[in-house]
């Protein structure tokens, strides 16, 4: 695995269980986001936040990581409707338009992000010559 790819990786994992804690500590402002057509608001936001610290350390676990990574990308799409109605109703938190515009656009670069984890990683090349000559 290249360098890049680990450390993106833990920034991923990092900011997943973050994203995730802060549902379970701190509901508040995720019940305030959340649309009204949805049911049992509390139970969601928890759910969500477990789903986050499960996919987020589970993209570690070798025979798990391309899972986590599909969870990810659907739990970023399941959100989503949280995201658009925040949008739509902007006064629930004091930022700009623009601020609100990004926050609902970022969700697009974070499916592709999460998406990139559910390839296979390219096999390194081994390190013994594939015709080795017998000792002499």
């Amino acid at each position: 695995m290249t360098v890049i790819r680990v450390i993106s990786k833990a920034l991923l994992s990092f900011l997943l269980v973050l994203a995730g804690t802060l549902h379970i500590l701190r509901p508040g402002f995720f019940l305030k986001i959340m649309p009204p057509y949805l049911p049992l608001h509390l139970e969601l936001v928890y759910l969500s936040g477990v789903f986050e610290i499960a996919f987020g350390l589970l993209l570690w676990v070798p025979g798990y990581s391309r899972w986590a990574a599909w969870g990810i990308v659907a739990l970023l799409i399941a959100v989503f409707p949280a995201n658009i109605y925040l949008y739509q109703h902007q006064e629930i938190v004091r930022a700009s338009p623009a601020m609100h515009l990004f926050r609902l656009i970022l969700q697009g670069p974070l499916i592709l992000w999460a998406h990139w984890y559910t390839r296979p990683t390219p096999t390194q090349p081994s390190s013994t010559p594939s015709n080795p000559t017998p000792p002499s």
